[in-house]
């Protein structure tokens, strides 16, 4: 494997709307981030993911971009952004921005020109056909609800969304789009951008010709997952771009990929792939159910270890993937993966140290570093996000109670992970001296930044350890390139793993809250890293208490 710049890095997810906010409004933006550069470095982040700060309605929160190359003022402008590159790149650090182009929104001027001429060059940067009354082009579900397609107004044709009906799908089989997008790409690059996070990219490819498929659900629609099983040829969209923007600056990029055939693995992230990364996704599809949020099934301890394991077997040793507990699109790792009633600190640094070692790019989303949990919502009227409220309509209609149908999509909610950062036990979590635009987790006064950054047993204490391990003289050609080799695959609630390269360590994590020991055959060197100031040993055996997180040397 030829060794890239990024390889030993680590990422951090900045959600801009909701990470600092320096002029009250009750919106994060640039200058905030900026502000906030020192505790990222002091961390020890190399790389920032910023999701989208451009020009926008909001309508899927910045993910729907009317002008591609402006800030949208809520967030600063552009020379803040100049600003926040230069700044970054001071303290070491690279900026990452979200590459969304799969659709853009519906108050793009390229949109504008398709609606007052459909049938002039526009009208091809999309999806358009012609309204027939009574009849759908085809039966697809979009993501957030309904149908994909929607009337055009003031004309008689309908057009393609997959997602919002203000995010109207762009048309990449027409050249003249994707040339639109490469100089865009390549604009940002000249500023110094240190790569992309490209957005729901699997769905830029649609099998052709359009077609109807099985209904799942009662609407008489489709998933759109069943349209991409089916869709074909994607890469020669993305190894075009590649060639044309990322490969010629050597710029990090890592592709946000669901559904990808297990023989295109290679082609997506091998040694000449078309990002550098990709998410591992395994642990936030598993229990999905195409009825709904509602009918999903929670991960256990031993299921949530044969996701990690199964997306690292896939792999080996061909490729980086990039690992996460979290981001903007899911709940609350520590909610989500420990069972209910467990969430401590030994426990999130558990689950913090079984993740972070695995092999590939360690990315942290906002608030994790601190155990940031999930909200208690007591009102679907507390929630903004597009998502959950159609996933609670969806509940409702399938029988289920209003109390049953908030606690069921709840746990989900996009939300939970986009409530302001706590950054302080002051009002607001120290996230603004305004009125936030979406409420403050009320734990707050007892897990925030200002007071872990003085306990060094704290959860944020864990997370600069095990940064500090990864990037270590002595033990980064092993953490980085090493192999990963499971163990113990039989014992409930025990996941155990070698990274052997240089070194060979054994990262182990007690599952449960009960007690359990383990045998070390022929004992251990070294321990590197342990969630608790104890450990128990006799001999080749060491007792683990509940959630406790060792990485050894042996």
């Amino acid at each position: 494997m030829t060794k890239k710049w990024w390889h030993d890095k680590v990422a951090y997810q900045i959600y801009p709307k909701s990470f600092f906010d320096s002029n009250g409004d009750g919106i994060g933006d640039l200058p905030g981030i900026i502000s906030k550069l020192d505790y990222l470095q002091e961390l020890g982040v190399d790389i920032l993911w910023l999701s989208p700060c451009y020009q926008s309605p909001l309508a899927d929160q910045g993910y729907d971009i009317s002008d591609y190359y402006k800030i949208d003022p809520r967030f600063g402008t552009m020379e803040d952004m100049d600003c926040l590159i230069a700044e970054a790149r001071k303290r070491g650090m690279y900026i990452l921005m979200d590459l969304v182009v799969n659709h853009c929104s519906d108050e793009h001027l390229w949109f504008q020109k398709a609606r007052q001429d459909p049938e002039g060059p526009y009208g091809n940067f999309f999806y358009l056909t012609d309204k027939v009354e009574g009849k759908l082009p085809t039966n697809w579900r979009s993501y957030f609800g309904g149908s994909v397609w929607e009337d055009l107004p003031g004309t008689g044709k309908q057009y393609l969304h997959v997602f919002h009906k203000k995010q109207p799908d762009l048309n990449w089989e027409n050249p003249q789009v994707r040339e639109e997008i490469y100089k865009n790409i390549c604009w940002w690059l000249d500023k110094g951008l240190g790569g992309f996070r490209l957005d729901a990219i699997i769905n830029i490819k649609k099998a052709l010709p359009m077609r109807d498929y099985e209904p799942d659900r009662e609407d008489g629609l489709c998933s759109m997952e069943t349209m991409l099983k089916e869709a074909s040829g994607i890469g020669q969209f993305l190894g075009e771009m590649r060639d044309r923007t990322f490969r010629k600056y050597d710029v990090f990029t890592v592709g946000e990929v669901f559904n990808e055939k297990p023989e295109e693995i290679p082609d997506f992230i091998g040694e000449n792939g078309y990002f550098s990364s990709m998410f591992d996704f395994n642990e936030t599809i598993f229990g999905a159910s195409e009825k709904g949020w509602y009918a999903s099934r929670h991960i256990t301890p031993e299921e949530y270890r044969r996701c990690c394991f199964d997306a690292q077997a896939r792999v080996g040793t061909m490729g980086f993937l990039s690992n996460i507990i979290e981001n903007h699109d899911e709940p609350r790792g520590v909610s989500r993966y420990i069972p209910e009633g467990d969430c401590c600190p030994e426990s999130k640094k558990m689950l913090a140290g079984l993740n972070f070692l695995l092999r590939g790019i360690p990315f942290i989303y906002q608030g994790q570093e601190l155990g940031m949990e999930n909200v208690p919502f007591t009102s679907i009227d507390e929630i903004d996000d597009i998502s959950t409220l159609d996933e609670y309509r969806t509940a409702r209609e399938a029988g289920l109670s209003e109390e049953e149908a908030l606690k069921a999509v709840a746990f989900y909610s996009r939300d939970n992970a986009r409530t302001p950062m706590q950054w302080s036990g002051n009002a607001h979590a120290g996230f603004t001296t305004g009125t936030p635009w979406l409420r403050v987790n009320p734990n707050y006064t007892t897990i925030h930044a200002a007071a872990q950054m003085k306990d060094p047993d704290s959860v944020r204490s864990f997370y600069k350890q095990l940064i500090a391990l990864r990037k270590s003289p002595e033990y980064k050609e092993t953490i980085v390139y090493g192999t990963l080799e499971p163990v113990w695959e039989e014992q409930p609630n025990l996941m155990a793993y070698y990274r052997k390269g240089e070194r060979t360590l054994l990262v182990m994590g007690n599952f449960q809250r009960e007690r359990r020991s383990v045998v070390i055959p022929g004992g251990y060197k070294k321990v590197l890293l342990n969630n608790y100031k104890e450990l128990g040993e006799e001999g080749e055996k060491l007792s683990l208490n509940g959630y406790q997180f060792l990485v050894l040397e042996v």
